[in-house]
């Protein structure tokens, strides 16, 4: 009796031990579980924003493509550049200096690039933004039309955005903007930076996008 006593003893001690044992096995294979599905979800994730990502690029490129197709001609004479979806035309080409009067050069330039500009736009229903700048010199003193160069740059954009207006854009597709001396594109410190940085910029945008400025 004795001995059969003595192993009933062993197996009730030992049994609580496989239970506690069990129980800490089922509850590491959870927690197993639980990281490997948090790990799936994460890669999940990163592939979803990789492959957006990757859509955003090629959709960005393909319009890079359109409006360089569509601009070939103006592109070609050198009077204009195109530099991430960004149309620019020199101030020289388009007013004296210190002034706000398009040189009879330049709105026949502007004229030549409507058409091409009304097609993109117009396929995309994107607007066109107008940006006006200047170099970072102060107006003259005998200057008394601005009181400086943001106000300068606000009436070249207005001017182009008209004589834009005026060959046939319609007005619902253009909006004006200023920048005066903001967001150089070369040094202000020499005669040829300065002339780079004296510009006007057109940039196709969705209309979603039309009151938020360009990133420099």
């Amino acid at each position: 009796m004795t001995g059969a006593d003595d192993w009933d003893d062993g197996v009730e001690q030992t049994a609580p031990v496989w239970a506690v044992f069990g129980d800490l096995m089922s509850g590491l294979l959870g927690a197993f579980v639980l990281v490997l599905v948090g790990v799936l979800v994460v890669q999940m994730d990163l592939v979803t924003n990789l492959q957006a990502e990757v859509a955003k690029r090629h959709t960005e490129e393909q319009r890079r493509m359109a409006l360089e197709k569509a601009l070939a001609g103006p592109l070609a004479s050198g009077r204009v550049t195109l530099n991430n979806g960004r149309i620019g035309i020199s101030g020289n080409v388009l007013f004296p200096v210190n002034s706000d009067q398009l040189r009879p050069e330049g709105r026949q330039l502007l004229k030549t690039l409507v058409p091409p500009l009304q097609v993109y736009l117009g396929a995309r229903d994107d607007m066109l933004m107008v940006s006006g700048f200047t170099d970072n010199q102060p107006i003259i003193d005998r200057n008394q039309h601005f009181a400086d160069n943001l106000e300068l740059s606000a009436q070249r954009a207005l001017t182009v955005s008209r004589a834009l207006i005026e060959s046939g854009m319609p007005s619902s597709r253009v909006f004006a903007a200023a920048f005066g001396a903001e967001q150089p594109v070369a040094s202000n410190d020499n005669d040829a930076g300065r002339a780079q940085n004296r510009r006007v910029e057109m940039a196709p945008v969705p209309r979603s996008a039309a009151d938020k400025p360009p990133t420099p």
